[in-house]
C-alpha cells in the first residue's frame, strides 16, 4: 500500500454535507460522479495528499442507504492506493483477510477497487484503490 488514499464518509443529504465540507476546508469540491454500479452519488475534496469522500446512496438497495439505516452519518471506509490490485487482493487473501470482491471493479475516481471485509480489519471496511491508465 503506497497511500492513505481517501476516507469515505457516509451521508445522508449530499447536498447539505457539500456546503458543510466547503466551508470546514475552505475549498469547494474537484469532483462530483455518480457510481452506477454501486447506486451511490460521490463528491471528492482534496486535503494535502489524501482525499475525502462523501457518498449518499441513491437507491434502497445501496450500501450507503443500507448502512445509514444501521448506523448514523460518518465515516464508511478508509481507502489506500495500491500499485498492483490484483497483487495486494492475493496478498491480503494469503494472509487471511476476506475479501468482499472477487475481482476488482470500477469505482468512483477512476479506480480500480476491492474492499476487505471490516470483521477481518478490526472492524473497519478497507478500501484497496488503484488509479486506472488513461
Amino acid at each position: 500500500m503506497t497511500n492513505l488514499e481517501h476516507l469515505g464518509l457516509a451521508v445522508n443529504d449530499l447536498e447539505a454535507a457539500t456546503a458543510l465540507y466547503t466551508t470546514l476546508l475552505g475549498a469547494a469540491p474537484y469532483k462530483k460522479e455518480h457510481v452506477a454500479s454501486e447506486n451511490v452519488d460521490t463528491v471528492f475534496f482534496r486535503v494535502g495528499g489524501s482525499k475525502i469522500e462523501l457518498l449518499a446512496g441513491t437507491s434502497p438497495d445501496s450500501a450507503i442507504t443500507k448502512f445509514l439505516a444501521r448506523k448514523p452519518e460518518g465515516i464508511h471506509h478508509v481507502a489506500f492506493e495500491v500499485d498492483d490490485i490484483w497483487a495486494e487482493m492475493a496478498r491480503l487473501r494469503g494472509e487471511g483477510f476476506v475479501l468482499l470482491n472477487e475481482e476488482p471493479k470500477h469505482g468512483a475516481d477512476n479506480k480500480l477497487v476491492c474492499f476487505v471485509h471490516p470483521k477481518s480489519a478490526a472492524g473497519v471496511l478497507v478500501e484497496l484503490c488503484q488509479t486506472i491508465a488513461d
